[in-house]
């Protein structure tokens, strides 16, 4: 199977979550084996030798992406979650999303300083969310290395907000 191959396990529906956006169903892709080990094997393979020590997901579906590649790059799994959900002390970070505000968090001891810390999650669009995850990690002076999608949706300008950082993609639209 080739990288661009993987399109075609994409679902789009049209009107959620809500009227006018076109949702980019990964659902599809993850549940066929095939496209789902295409789609970690690449990733692992950009990244392989970049010594990381961590690859932090984000909720929810970065946990699918992120786990697996951990996994696969001999690295532990940090996920950020959304507000109450993670039972230690933790720090937080509030962000502007399109339509309201949102808080995500991370253990105060997840990541020691320096360590090196590769970011995924399935869907780079406006780039609101890891734009915050960085911003949480750079307050615990990670090293991050990278910053992977399964999917990027380029015409809406995400990496815009991450530029000082390496940012790669499997699928662009």
């Amino acid at each position: 199977m080739k990288i661009t191959d993987l399109k075609k396990y994409i679902r789009d529906i049209p009107n959620f979550p809500k009227e006018g956006i076109i949702f980019k169903d990964i659902s599809t892709l993850i549940k066929d084996p095939a496209a789902f080990k295409k789609s970690i094997d690449t990733l692992a393979g950009t990244y392989k030798n970049q010594r990381v020590q961590y690859v932090v997901g984000v909720e929810a579906r970065g946990f699918i992406f992120g786990a697996a590649l951990a996994y696969k790059l001999g690295a532990g799994f940090i996920p950020v979650r959304k507000k109450g959900k993670l039972p230690y002390k933790t720090k937080k970070v509030t962000y502007q999303l399109e339509y309201g505000v949102d808080t995500l968090e991370i253990h105060e001891d997840a990541i020691a300083p320096k360590a090196r810390v590769l970011v995924v999650d399935d869907l780079l669009a406006t780039g609101g969310t890891v734009k915050a995850v960085i911003d949480l990690l750079k307050e615990q002076k990670a090293k991050i290395v990278g910053v992977a999608f399964l999917v990027e949706l380029a015409f809406l300008k995400g990496k815009e907000k991450l530029k000082d950082l390496p940012i790669y993609s499997v699928i662009k639209y």
